[in-house]
Formats: structure tokens, sequence, C-alpha cells
């Protein structure tokens, strides 16, 4: 069956369950409840809809533009010196062969001369870097090859030695980092095609491109990675039309050298850390790329996003489950953010931008308004009418088509299973922030299997494990019973059930 085919296929079944629906599912008791769901998922598709045009016009317009200027000036002025930071650690030799054989092209091909530095733990992945450098073009390499070996302390410290050895060669102005993960590989004509936007803008900081995926594992993985990556290219292209994007990945993302070789920067990716009011202070472990975002953001730097870049990620999943898999990954990706989110608001809408700061702000608000919807449908479910769930999974499975028929502008085609995987991210996803926003001092790297040894009393661990666990439960029943309110759905409940729920809300999340 063709894709189109299975499509229309698809759209008349949906029209076939909504004729089948009877009169009951539209019932009139449930017009409150049905007033707050549209009234916040009018907010969330307006939203939604706004990063969709400024995606489509950045990408057609204005970055086509930008791209035109950039390239002129790089035909006069020229390009600095190219940058590599590469960081590797338990990662398997074919992996490590096609990144550094990526990078070694990219740096042979950069216009004005390369360095790459490769900051690593294991003597393995020393001896293959050289030998594989040895094989592509004997003893005299077309750049300047370093490696710098540290102890397994983590991430952040294999960056800062990287960035110290970068420092040791005093990058001029127009010089660059590239900063790569050892699971990431560049195009050939990463330089030339990256370096020059820092020609166009003598205030920008960074910029970060689109991916790709190579996942290995079972199909779902493979569907979930391909729909989180066209998601993104529409949300960084509608953000880079802002001039700041809201994450500068660690997979590939290229610095102004002077930047990345401040003390300052350096000392703030290794050593980040927040104080928290209940938790106290928390030393990042995770969430690298978050630092050196917020250290551009808050000095005042653009960042940009190059759409038209295409980095390719190999994805192994941390676990053979995809549930499991789903969660510890989104436990550190929203840990991550989460831990930012609050310092990033503190800087204020006239510093870093209107549009950049409502959105950090949505990163906050969507984790409830994201839950909005099942909860009343399960409500609505339990005290109007049992067919408010049908009338729910109709709005559901449409309203996440058209959003799956929006990765169009951004990808040749999609499949039918982002529908279901859609919903998955936003709830399960939702549930996720909602928990870990209350436990931000919990991080792990999935392939290092690391973290950060606890050295609280056992008073002070009691207290911030049942601390947590009161406020989280607080939160999820003050928002129950602000959508109970505004859905007038407390008309509905007999009188012994207002007792009961606490027991209801606890079991639900």
């Amino acid at each position: 069956m063709t894709e189109v085919l299975k499509h229309i296929v698809f759209v008349l079944l949906i029209a076939l369950f909504a004729a089948l629906l009877p009169q009951q599912a539209f019932d009139e008791k449930a017009r409150d409840a049905v007033l707050v769901v549209g009234v916040i998922g009018l907010w969330r598709w307006s939203w939604g809809l706004l990063h969709l045009l400024r995606s489509v016009w950045f990408r057609l317009v204005r970055f086509p533009a930008m791209r035109r200027e950039a390239e002129s000036l790089a035909r006069t002025k020229g390009l600095g010196h190219a940058f590599f930071l590469i960081t590797s650690f338990r990662i398997d030799a074919p992996t490590t062969y096609k990144v550094y054989r990526g990078a070694f092209i990219a740096a042979e091909k950069a216009p004005g001369g390369a360095t790459i530095v490769c900051s690593i733990v294991e003597l393995g992945d020393e001896r293959l870097i050289r030998r594989l450098a040895e094989v592509m073009y004997g003893k005299d390499l077309p750049f300047r090859l370093e490696i710098v070996r540290i102890a397994g302390t983590g991430k952040r410290d294999a960056l800062a030695a990287g960035f110290r050895a970068v420092a040791a060669y005093k990058p001029a102005g127009d010089d660059t980092v590239s900063v790569i993960d050892g699971d990431s590989i560049v195009p050939p004509d990463l330089v030339e095609r990256c370096a020059c936007m820092f020609l166009t803008n003598p205030n920008l900081g960074a910029l970060t491109t689109d991916e790709v995926c190579t996942v290995e594992g079972a199909e779902i993985f493979k569907q979930w990675y391909s729909m989180r990556f066209a998601q993104r290219q529409i949300l960084m292209s509608s953000h880079g039309l802002a001039g700041r994007v809201l994450t500068l990945t660690g997979r590939m993302s290229m610095f102004r050298a002077r930047l990345a070789c401040d003390p300052d920067f350096i000392d703030h990716v290794q050593n980040d850390y927040i104080d928290h009011w209940r938790l106290g202070r928390i030393r990042m472990l995770t969430g690298d790329d978050k630092s050196s975002w917020f250290w551009l953001l808050k000095n005042g730097y653009n960042m940009h996003y190059v759409p038209d870049v295409q980095v390719e990620t190999i994805e192994q999943p941390p676990l053979p489950g995809f549930i499991a898999s789903a969660y510890v990954l989104m436990t550190r990706w929203f840990g991550n953010m989460l831990r930012t989110n609050s310092r990033a608001l503190r800087l204020g809408p006239i510093k870093i931008g209107a549009f950049t700061w409502w959105s950090v702000l949505d990163q906050r608000m969507s984790m409830w308004t994201s839950l909005s919807g099942i909860t009343l449908a399960i409500l609505g479910t339990a005290m109007v009418t049992p067919w408010t769930a049908a009338f729910y999974l109709l709005w559901v499975i449409v309203s996440r088509y058209i959003l799956a028929l929006t990765f169009l502008t951004v990808r040749p085609s999609i499949n039918l299973v982002y529908i279901p995987l859609l919903y998955f991210n936003q709830i399960f996803g939702s549930a996720v922030k909602v928990m870990i926003f209350f436990r931000l001092d919990r991080q792990k790297w999935t392939r290092q299997k690391t973290a950060f040894k606890r050295t609280d009393s056992r008073f002070d661990a009691a207290f911030k494990l049942w601390s947590s666990r009161l406020v989280n439960t607080v939160a999820v029943l003050v928002f129950v019973s602000i959508l109970v309110v505004l859905a007038n759905l407390g008309s509905y409940f007999p009188e012994d059930m207002s007792e009961n729920l606490p027991k209801m809300t606890n079991r639900m999340f």
C-alpha cells in the first residue's frame, strides 16, 4: 500500500469513527469541560501555529538572505582557523571510526586550516584515532591533531580540558570551535557552510544545525527519533528567527573561538551549579550544552540556527524497552532544561528578547497545560458521561494527525505511527517534567553510568526525599482542583466523593 493510500484509508477510518459516535458523546453536560479544553487547546495550537509560520518564514525567506550575505563575506574576507573539539567516552569502535573519519574530512576541507583536539579517556581510543589518521593521510596530516587524555570524571571535565588546549593556540577573532560529540558525524563542508555565519554578526556567539539520526534498535525507536528531529527542525527554525535558539546541542555546536576560550566560560561549563531554595546547591553533572547556552545568553550574545546543514547522530537507546529508555532519556533531557529554566527567566524579556523569554516561560507552563486534556477527559468520563473518553480519543487522533502533517514542511514524508508517538511524548513527557521539576537534584548520565556522590546527612537526604514528594503531591492536587473549578465539574460530585478526591488524584498521577 502506498503512503498516500495509507493516509486516505486513515482519514476515512477517522470519519467513520466520528460518524458512529452516538449523540451522548457530545452531551451538553460536558460543555464546561469541553470549553476549558478548547480554550487551553486554542492557546497551545495558536502557539504551535506561530512556531510553524515563523519556521517557514525563517527557512524560506530570512535564512537564505543570511546565507547569501555570509557566503559573500567569506569570499571577500576568507574564513578563520577551524578548531574541532571532539569528546569520546565508551563509544564502540565502528561509531568512533565514522565520527573521526567525518571530522578528519571536514578539517581537511576547512578553507582556513584546522586543528582537531580529541578529549578522551581511554588509551584504546587514542590508538584508534591515530591509526585512522595515518591510514587516511599517512604521516603528513592536512590538519593539526592533538590528543588530550583525562580521567573518566565526566564530559564537563573533558570539555574544559579541550577548551584549554584550544586556548593554548591563541585563536584569532574569526576562528571557530566546533564542539562535537563522539557519536555525531559532521558533513564534509561543515566549516565552509557554518563558519561564514560568524562574519555577518560580530555579536554571534554560537550556532547549531539540523540533525538526522541513525538509530540502533527496534523500529519504534527509529520512528520516535525521526519524529523528534522533525519537530526539532520546526522549533529551532522558529527560534532561529529570534536570533537565540533555546539550546546549543552537545551533538554539534560551533562557537566563536575567543568566547569558547574565555576562562570564565570554561569554568562555567566545568563547574556550573544552581542554588535551590529547598534542595540547596545543585552542581550540574549533565547538561553542559545548557551551561554554555546560558553563559552566552546572560552575556548578551546571539545564537543562530543553520537549517540547511545536517549532522548525523548515531543513537543507541540506553535500555532495550521503549518506555524504559524514553523515561531515562527524558529524565536527563528535561532535567537539564528545568535546571536552567528559572535562571534564564530571571534575565528578563528586555535582555534576552520577548519571544525567547516567553518561550522559556512556556517550557514551564506547557508541562501542566499538556496534561489538562487527559485530566479533564478522565474526570469527565468518571463524573459526567463515559462517552467523554470516546470524544477525547477522536480529538487526540485528529489533532495529532494534523500536527504530524506539519512535519511535511521540513521532511519529505511522515509515518502514521507519529500520531501515537506525539501523544506519548506529550503525556509521558509532561508527567516526567512534573516529576523531575520537584527533584532537580537527580542527575545521571545514560552511557557513562556515573552520578555525583551524595554527601548529605541522613536527615538532609530524608528531608529532600519527602519534601519533594510533598510539594509534588500538593502541586498536582492544586492543578486538578483548578481544572475541576474551571470546568464546573464540582456539581457532578456525589456528596461523599470530595473526600476521596485526593486518593483518586494520586492514582491518576
